[in-house]
């Protein structure tokens, strides 16, 4: 079993379900459970129907998939899912930081439904073929995606016997739609960058959290401190989450002693999550955070908040406090489901709500002919600011 509190989905795994299960809702059978002798019986009925009338050729695979996947979305729960053996096994490829895929990263724009390029990792296909962040994706493949959610248009990129996937994409400057190809490659993700933002910043960006990021984490903050650093920044917006175990253990990293976070189930029963503080941070500490920064970004966020060891600057968080967890079928399938909701260390709920920053500053939006390269970073500057106020 693995946990995970991902919300906006980087192109790692899940297969394209969204259409057959929104069809789904809202059509129960009231006081039948799935495994009755009453769904048993219309479920044989339906497929006799089909056999008998449908048109077209019948894929008896993809059919029963869809049934089971059917299940799950009868939660209504957009974090729980469904996953073939092949999506499983893609799903933990992701975890562990190396994937198959093109190397973006998927979140939704800021004050609308756009289905935005987040993040491209640094000599992916993605970047190769010339895609660029704040791209803002309007079709797969030819296919809109405009009612989708993140999870399902990640797959629909991924998953797939073509080597190559098309993205329709619309970008600041051009007056046309872009149609580009694009060639799926292996992708080892970097899940930690850094570099000394001046003599004495040291700046550590983490994409998301894998099972890779502490020791990433590490090797970085050890760095940044041979080379001078008596301040730091680290920089969490649009990061969209990933592993429990991935972000605890990087808090541990700098972390004073104490408690990070929280989880209570359906049962009232909690799991702590601690450091022991081996190596607490001894100096000044701000962390950027924005609306695409999620799940265990917040609990990052959070515990440097409630031990009060930083300063958060930017726009709230997400506001995703639910965790998931993975459970494993006998056939090699699996289901994602969430199990527990997740407190900060001094109790707070953030699950919709999201974690306000100590220093408000909107992101400034870009003008027309600017590219996100040139766009003046307002919060980076205020960050940059009150570190070397300190």
């Amino acid at each position: 079993m693995g946990i995970l509190i991902t919300s906006v989905v980087m192109l790692c795994y899940d297969n394209v379900v969204a259409p057959y299960l929104a069809s789904l809702k809202n059509h129960s059978t009231s006081g039948i459970s799935p495994s009755s002798r009453q769904a048993t019986k219309k479920v044989a009925e339906m497929e006799a129907m089909i056999n008998r009338r449908y048109l077209r050729d019948i894929d008896v695979d993809d059919m029963t998939e869809s049934m089971y996947a059917g299940i799950v979305a009868g939660l209504e729960d957009k974090y729980s899912s469904y996953f073939t053996k092949e999506e499983f096994e893609q799903a933990m490829e992701s975890l562990s930081g190396h994937y198959q895929g093109i190397g973006i990263i998927l979140v939704m724009g800021k004050d609308s439904t756009d289905v935005v390029v987040g993040h491209v990792y640094e000599g992916a296909p993605a970047e190769e073929a010339g895609i660029k962040a704040d791209d803002i994706i309007t079709q797969v493949d030819g296919l809109d995606i405009s009612e989708m959610l993140l999870e399902d248009i990640a797959k629909m990129i991924r998953v797939g016997e073509s080597p190559t996937v098309t993205l329709t994409i619309n970008r600041q400057g051009e007056e046309a739609p872009l149609e580009i190809d694009i060639t799926k490659g292996d992708i080892d993700v970097p899940s930690v960058t850094s570099k000394m933002l001046s003599d004495t910043v040291g700046g550590i960006t983490i994409f998301q959290f894998t099972q890779n990021t502490a020791n990433q984490f590490e090797v970085e903050y050890e760095k940044l401190k041979e080379a001078g650093m008596d301040r730091l920044l680290v920089d969490l917006r649009d990061n969209p989450g990933g592993s429990l175990t991935g972000v605890c253990d990087t808090l541990r990293v700098f972390m004073p002693k104490g408690l990070l976070v929280y989880s209570q189930d359906k049962e009232g029963e909690q799991v702590e999550f601690a450091s022991k503080g081996a190596n607490p941070i001894d100096i000044p500490l701000v962390v950027l955070i924005n609306g695409n920064s999620a799940s265990a970004s917040e609990i990052f966020a959070g515990a440097v908040r409630d031990h009060q060891v930083g300063t958060l600057v930017g726009t709230t968080t997400f506001g995703k406090g639910v965790v998931q967890s993975i459970f494993n079928l006998t056939d090699g399938s699996a289901i994602k489901l969430t199990t527990s909701q997740y407190f900060t260390p001094s109790g707070v709920d953030i699950d919709g709500k999201g974690i306000a920053p100590d220093v408000i500053i909107e992101e400034q939006p870009m003008t027309e002919g600017e590219t996100g390269e040139e766009r003046q970073d307002v919060q980076l500057d205020k960050a940059m600011e009150i570190l070397m106020a300190k």
